[in-house]
């Protein structure tokens, strides 16, 4: 049996800490401003994006916590750790992104029909902070956004709300205008769209990841036939492969060798697999090596050497 565990495109964990706290405490503050902007002009598309970022700030928090709980070291009960817990944190974010749709999508529909005096110029005000607030925090994740399902939702989940905001400044200024007060709600119901949108394909791929499902971006036919390629590999099957956390994959399979194969070949063999495989982004192997049954010359010799 042969273990790899290479750590290809790692992530630098103490800045992403750093940028996950950052960003929950900036967050949060603003979810302050937007509630008591929001309760003292009566307005429901600042309180509707205070309950969606308040939403964000909880994601970020039980993000923070699986980037923590990815560095726990493994027991004699949990061999693996607790890295699986990365995923479902993922999916837990991601559903309850969704249900808070239905609550915003709701209370915008009623009062669509009921729009209530609002002054614009508050709206844009508070509206530009998020702006601000949102971009800086969601560029602080952007180099290691494509590493890890988590830092991924964070950076896509505050560039939204940074565009949730711009679209509440225009909407601010053309209330204070034009006193079309039914912008109001409007915005509310294009805050849900913009979140359903965001977060779809976030919840599709944590769900994937938590059943075991071949991590996206990464190809069977291409990881068999990379094994394939390596000089004295005969045959490459048996493959599983499934993510260990959001940021690690892992993969078990059968390796087909000749009998007249070295442990010395043989170690060089499994070694340039690992190498294949780590470039595509599999940090984790476990290899079962088997003779080549044409090249045997006794009965039943497809055992491990």
């Amino acid at each position: 049996m042969a273990h790899n565990h290479n750590h290809h495109h790692a992530i630098n964990y103490t800045k992403a800490n750093k940028a996950f706290v950052i960003s929950i405490i900036f967050n949060f503050l603003f979810v302050l401003v937007e509630v008591i902007s929001g309760l003292i002009i009566h307005s429901l598309s600042l309180l509707s994006d205070a309950g969606h970022n308040l939403i964000d700030v909880a994601s970020l928090a039980l993000a923070l916590i699986a980037l923590r709980i990815i560095k726990v070291k493994p027991t004699d009960k949990y061999t693996y750790g607790y890295k699986k817990f990365t995923i479902l944190i993922a999916l837990f974010n991601s559903f309850i992104l969704l249900v808070s749709i239905g609550a915003i999508g709701y209370e915008a529909i009623g009062r669509f029909f009921k729009p209530q005096p609002l002054p614009g110029n508050i709206i844009t005000i508070v509206a530009g902070i998020g702006i601000v607030i949102n971009t800086i925090t969601a560029l602080m994740f952007i180099r290691d956004k494509d590493k890890d399902l988590n830092i991924k939702n964070a950076y896509v989940h505050l560039l939204s709300d940074a565009f949730v905001s711009l679209g509440l400044v225009f909407g601010g200024i053309i209330i204070y205008y034009t006193n079309y007060f039914w912008i109001d709600p409007l915005l509310s119901i294009l805050i849900s769209i913009v979140i359903l949108i965001s977060t779809w394909s976030l919840l599709r791929k944590s769900l994937k990841l938590s059943i075991d499902a071949v991590p996206e971006g990464i190809n069977l036919d291409n990881v068999m036939n990379a094994a394939k390629r390596v000089e004295g590999v005969i045959d490459f099957h048996h493959v599983h492969i499934w993510a260990m956390s959001t940021t690690e994959n892992a993969l078990t399979a059968h390796l087909v060798i000749s009998k007249d194969t070295t442990k010395e070949q043989l170690q060089n063999i499994q070694e340039n697999i690992k190498h294949e495989l780590g470039d595509l982004h599999i940090e984790h192997t476990t290899i079962e090596t088997e003779y080549d049954d044409n090249t045997c010359e006794i009965p039943n010799c497809t055992n491990n050497p």
